[in-house]
């Protein structure tokens, strides 16, 4: 016997298993007018509402309803009362700008478009059929609970979410994930990282960002609480672990930075010692991160590296019994590779250095750019643009692609020498991006952002360098900034670091 796949499986559990559980506690202070606590069969019921409410607006299976919305109950509930109703869901990144926003509407072809009220305003000019801003207000609308949806028949090959990629390009790619890479991939991260009906979840990770990296569907299969975080905020996680209990999160590690932050100045025990995971992911961890994460907050530090094409789980780093009487050091070494591949996924690095991909996680294409799917699943393998390096069963990232810098014909990853800059105490952010030189063709720059109260100036950061490094990796010049541009993820825009120092020229390689 074979059955379909499909997101609703994982809901239907919870409503039947955990019905009376409350499986879910919004942002107490929403905009949008608080949910706060939601029983399991109470989402299930708001979920075939908003069906139902689909339905009376006229949006037909396989339509798009897209939303701009920060964390919140309504936003996690319609990956089930639109992706698991046959429609398609389309989540936003709400950093975007209104005419980012307006393309995605547009290329998706969002016949329904749900906005923060926080975004309100800016938003108010993007073209769309129906529009709805989230609040109690359009709850009347939304949700209909005087009848039952229709339930059409869903396939696991269908399309269940269009997530746009974060934009390293410029214009953001529609993947297309369908039921099945959805329900594999939800189930490979709560096989990977022991998730259980005792866990309490806090969701420091956006839910539009590859659907929450899948743990809003697993857990809420398995029974466990979620708990609704809008904004980051170091103190407030911390403050969350403490009152909820929590067990669980995820963050890229600007979110795990911002943690350690927080705790140096916590009045009392850091909470969650002991009891707490956190799954970091996005960018490559400096090894003092780890080390830190483990020993000063004593929380278990996982990692993943995927990308929203693959669902996101490509491989998964968790520490082994055989590390457990290792030097701290060498064990954040191991912690901060980029894994071993999930059950299921075949991950291989071919001869120019790039890591591909075979599994059932990876995307059905990019919406309506057959070109650009092609192109990335050329041969049967997902091309993931990402260098890399495979040992021993486990997966080193060493850069993007387009990211490693060749000077006088060497390669050097940026991400070591980011690694190595965050080694020194006064550094709180960096960026290391390659300029053009007119003698090496380029050479490696360290754009960098200094602790509150620290000072170092350029020689002392190139001279730590060249101490550590192979004199040719050292940054040739340092520059200091305020802030770095970040993706919500938390993913450094290198793009537009690049950007002034290579205006003008065809390529952005010398």
């Amino acid at each position: 016997m074979q059955t379909p796949l499909t997101v609703m499986d994982f809901l239907d559990r919870a409503e039947l298993v955990y019905g009376d559980r409350v499986g879910l506690v919004d942002e107490p202070v929403q905009p949008a007018d608080s949910w706060g606590e939601v029983t399991y069969r109470r989402m299930a019921q708001l979920a075939r509402a908003q069906a139902a409410g689909l339905d009376r607006l006229g949006v037909g299976p396989g339509e798009r309803v897209a939303v701009v919305s920060h964390n919140s109950a309504r936003l996690m509930t319609s990956l089930y009362g639109v992706s698991g109703h046959s429609r398609v869901l389309v989540p936003v990144n709400f950093r975007l700008k209104a005419e980012e926003v307006a393309y995605i509407v547009e290329q998706s072809g969002a016949s329904v478009l749900l906005v923060d009220p926080e975004l309100d305003e800016a938003l108010a000019g993007v073209p769309v059929k129906h529009r709805f801003v989230l609040g109690a207000e359009s709850d009347a609308q939304l949700y209909d609970f005087d009848r039952e949806p229709v339930r059409h028949r869903i396939s696991e090959s269908d399309t269940a979410t269009i997530n746009y990629t974060s934009g390293t390009t410029a214009r953001p790619k529609g993947v297309q994930l369908t039921h099945r890479n959805i329900w594999l991939n939800a189930v490979l991260m709560g096989l990977h990282f022991g998730a259980g009906d005792r866990d309490v979840y806090l969701h420091t990770l956006p839910m539009f960002h590859a659907n929450g990296w899948g743990l809003p569907f697993v857990l809420t299969g398995l029974g466990a609480q979620h708990v609704v975080l809008r904004k980051v905020d170091g103190a407030e996680i911390l403050r969350r672990v403490e009152r909820h209990g929590v067990t669980f999160l995820c963050g890229a590690p600007a979110v795990a930075t911002a943690v350690l932050d927080a705790a140096a100045d916590w009045d009392g025990p850091v909470p969650g010692r002991d009891r707490v995971r956190i799954i970091v992911a996005g960018a490559p961890p400096p090894t003092s991160v780890v080390q830190r994460i483990e020993s000063e907050l004593g929380w278990e530090f996982m990692q993943i590296y995927g990308l929203t094409e693959t669902s996101p789980v490509v491989t998964v780093n968790r520490g082994r019994a055989e590390w457990d009487a290792l030097p701290p050091a060498e064990r954040a070494e191991r912690l901060v590779q980029a894994g071993s591949p999930a059950l299921g996924s075949q991950v291989r690095v071919d001869g120019q250095g790039e890591v591909l991909v075979r599994s059932n996680t990876v995307l059905e294409g990019y919406w309506k750019q057959p070109d650009e799917t092609a192109a990335a699943l050329k041969g049967g393998w997902f091309h993931t643009g990402d260098g890399g390096t495979l040992t021993d069963g486990y997966l080193a990232i060493s850069d993007r692609k387009k990211d490693v810098i060749i000077t006088g014909g060497e390669n050097v990853s940026s991400i070591e020498v980011e690694d190595c800059l965050y080694g020194h105490p006064a550094v709180a952010e960096v960026a290391v991006i390659g300029v053009p030189d007119r003698k090496w063709g380029e050479t490696v720059k360290a754009l960098v952002v200094l602790k509150d109260g620290q000072s170092a100036d350029e020689a002392a950061l190139i001279a730590h360098c060249k101490q550590r490094l192979a004199g040719y990796k050292a940054p040739t010049s340092v520059e200091f900034r305020d802030s770095l541009p970040r993706t919500t993820t938390g993913k450094l825009q290198k793009f537009r670091l690049r950007e002034p120092y290579w205006a003008g020229r065809a390529r952005e390689v010398n």
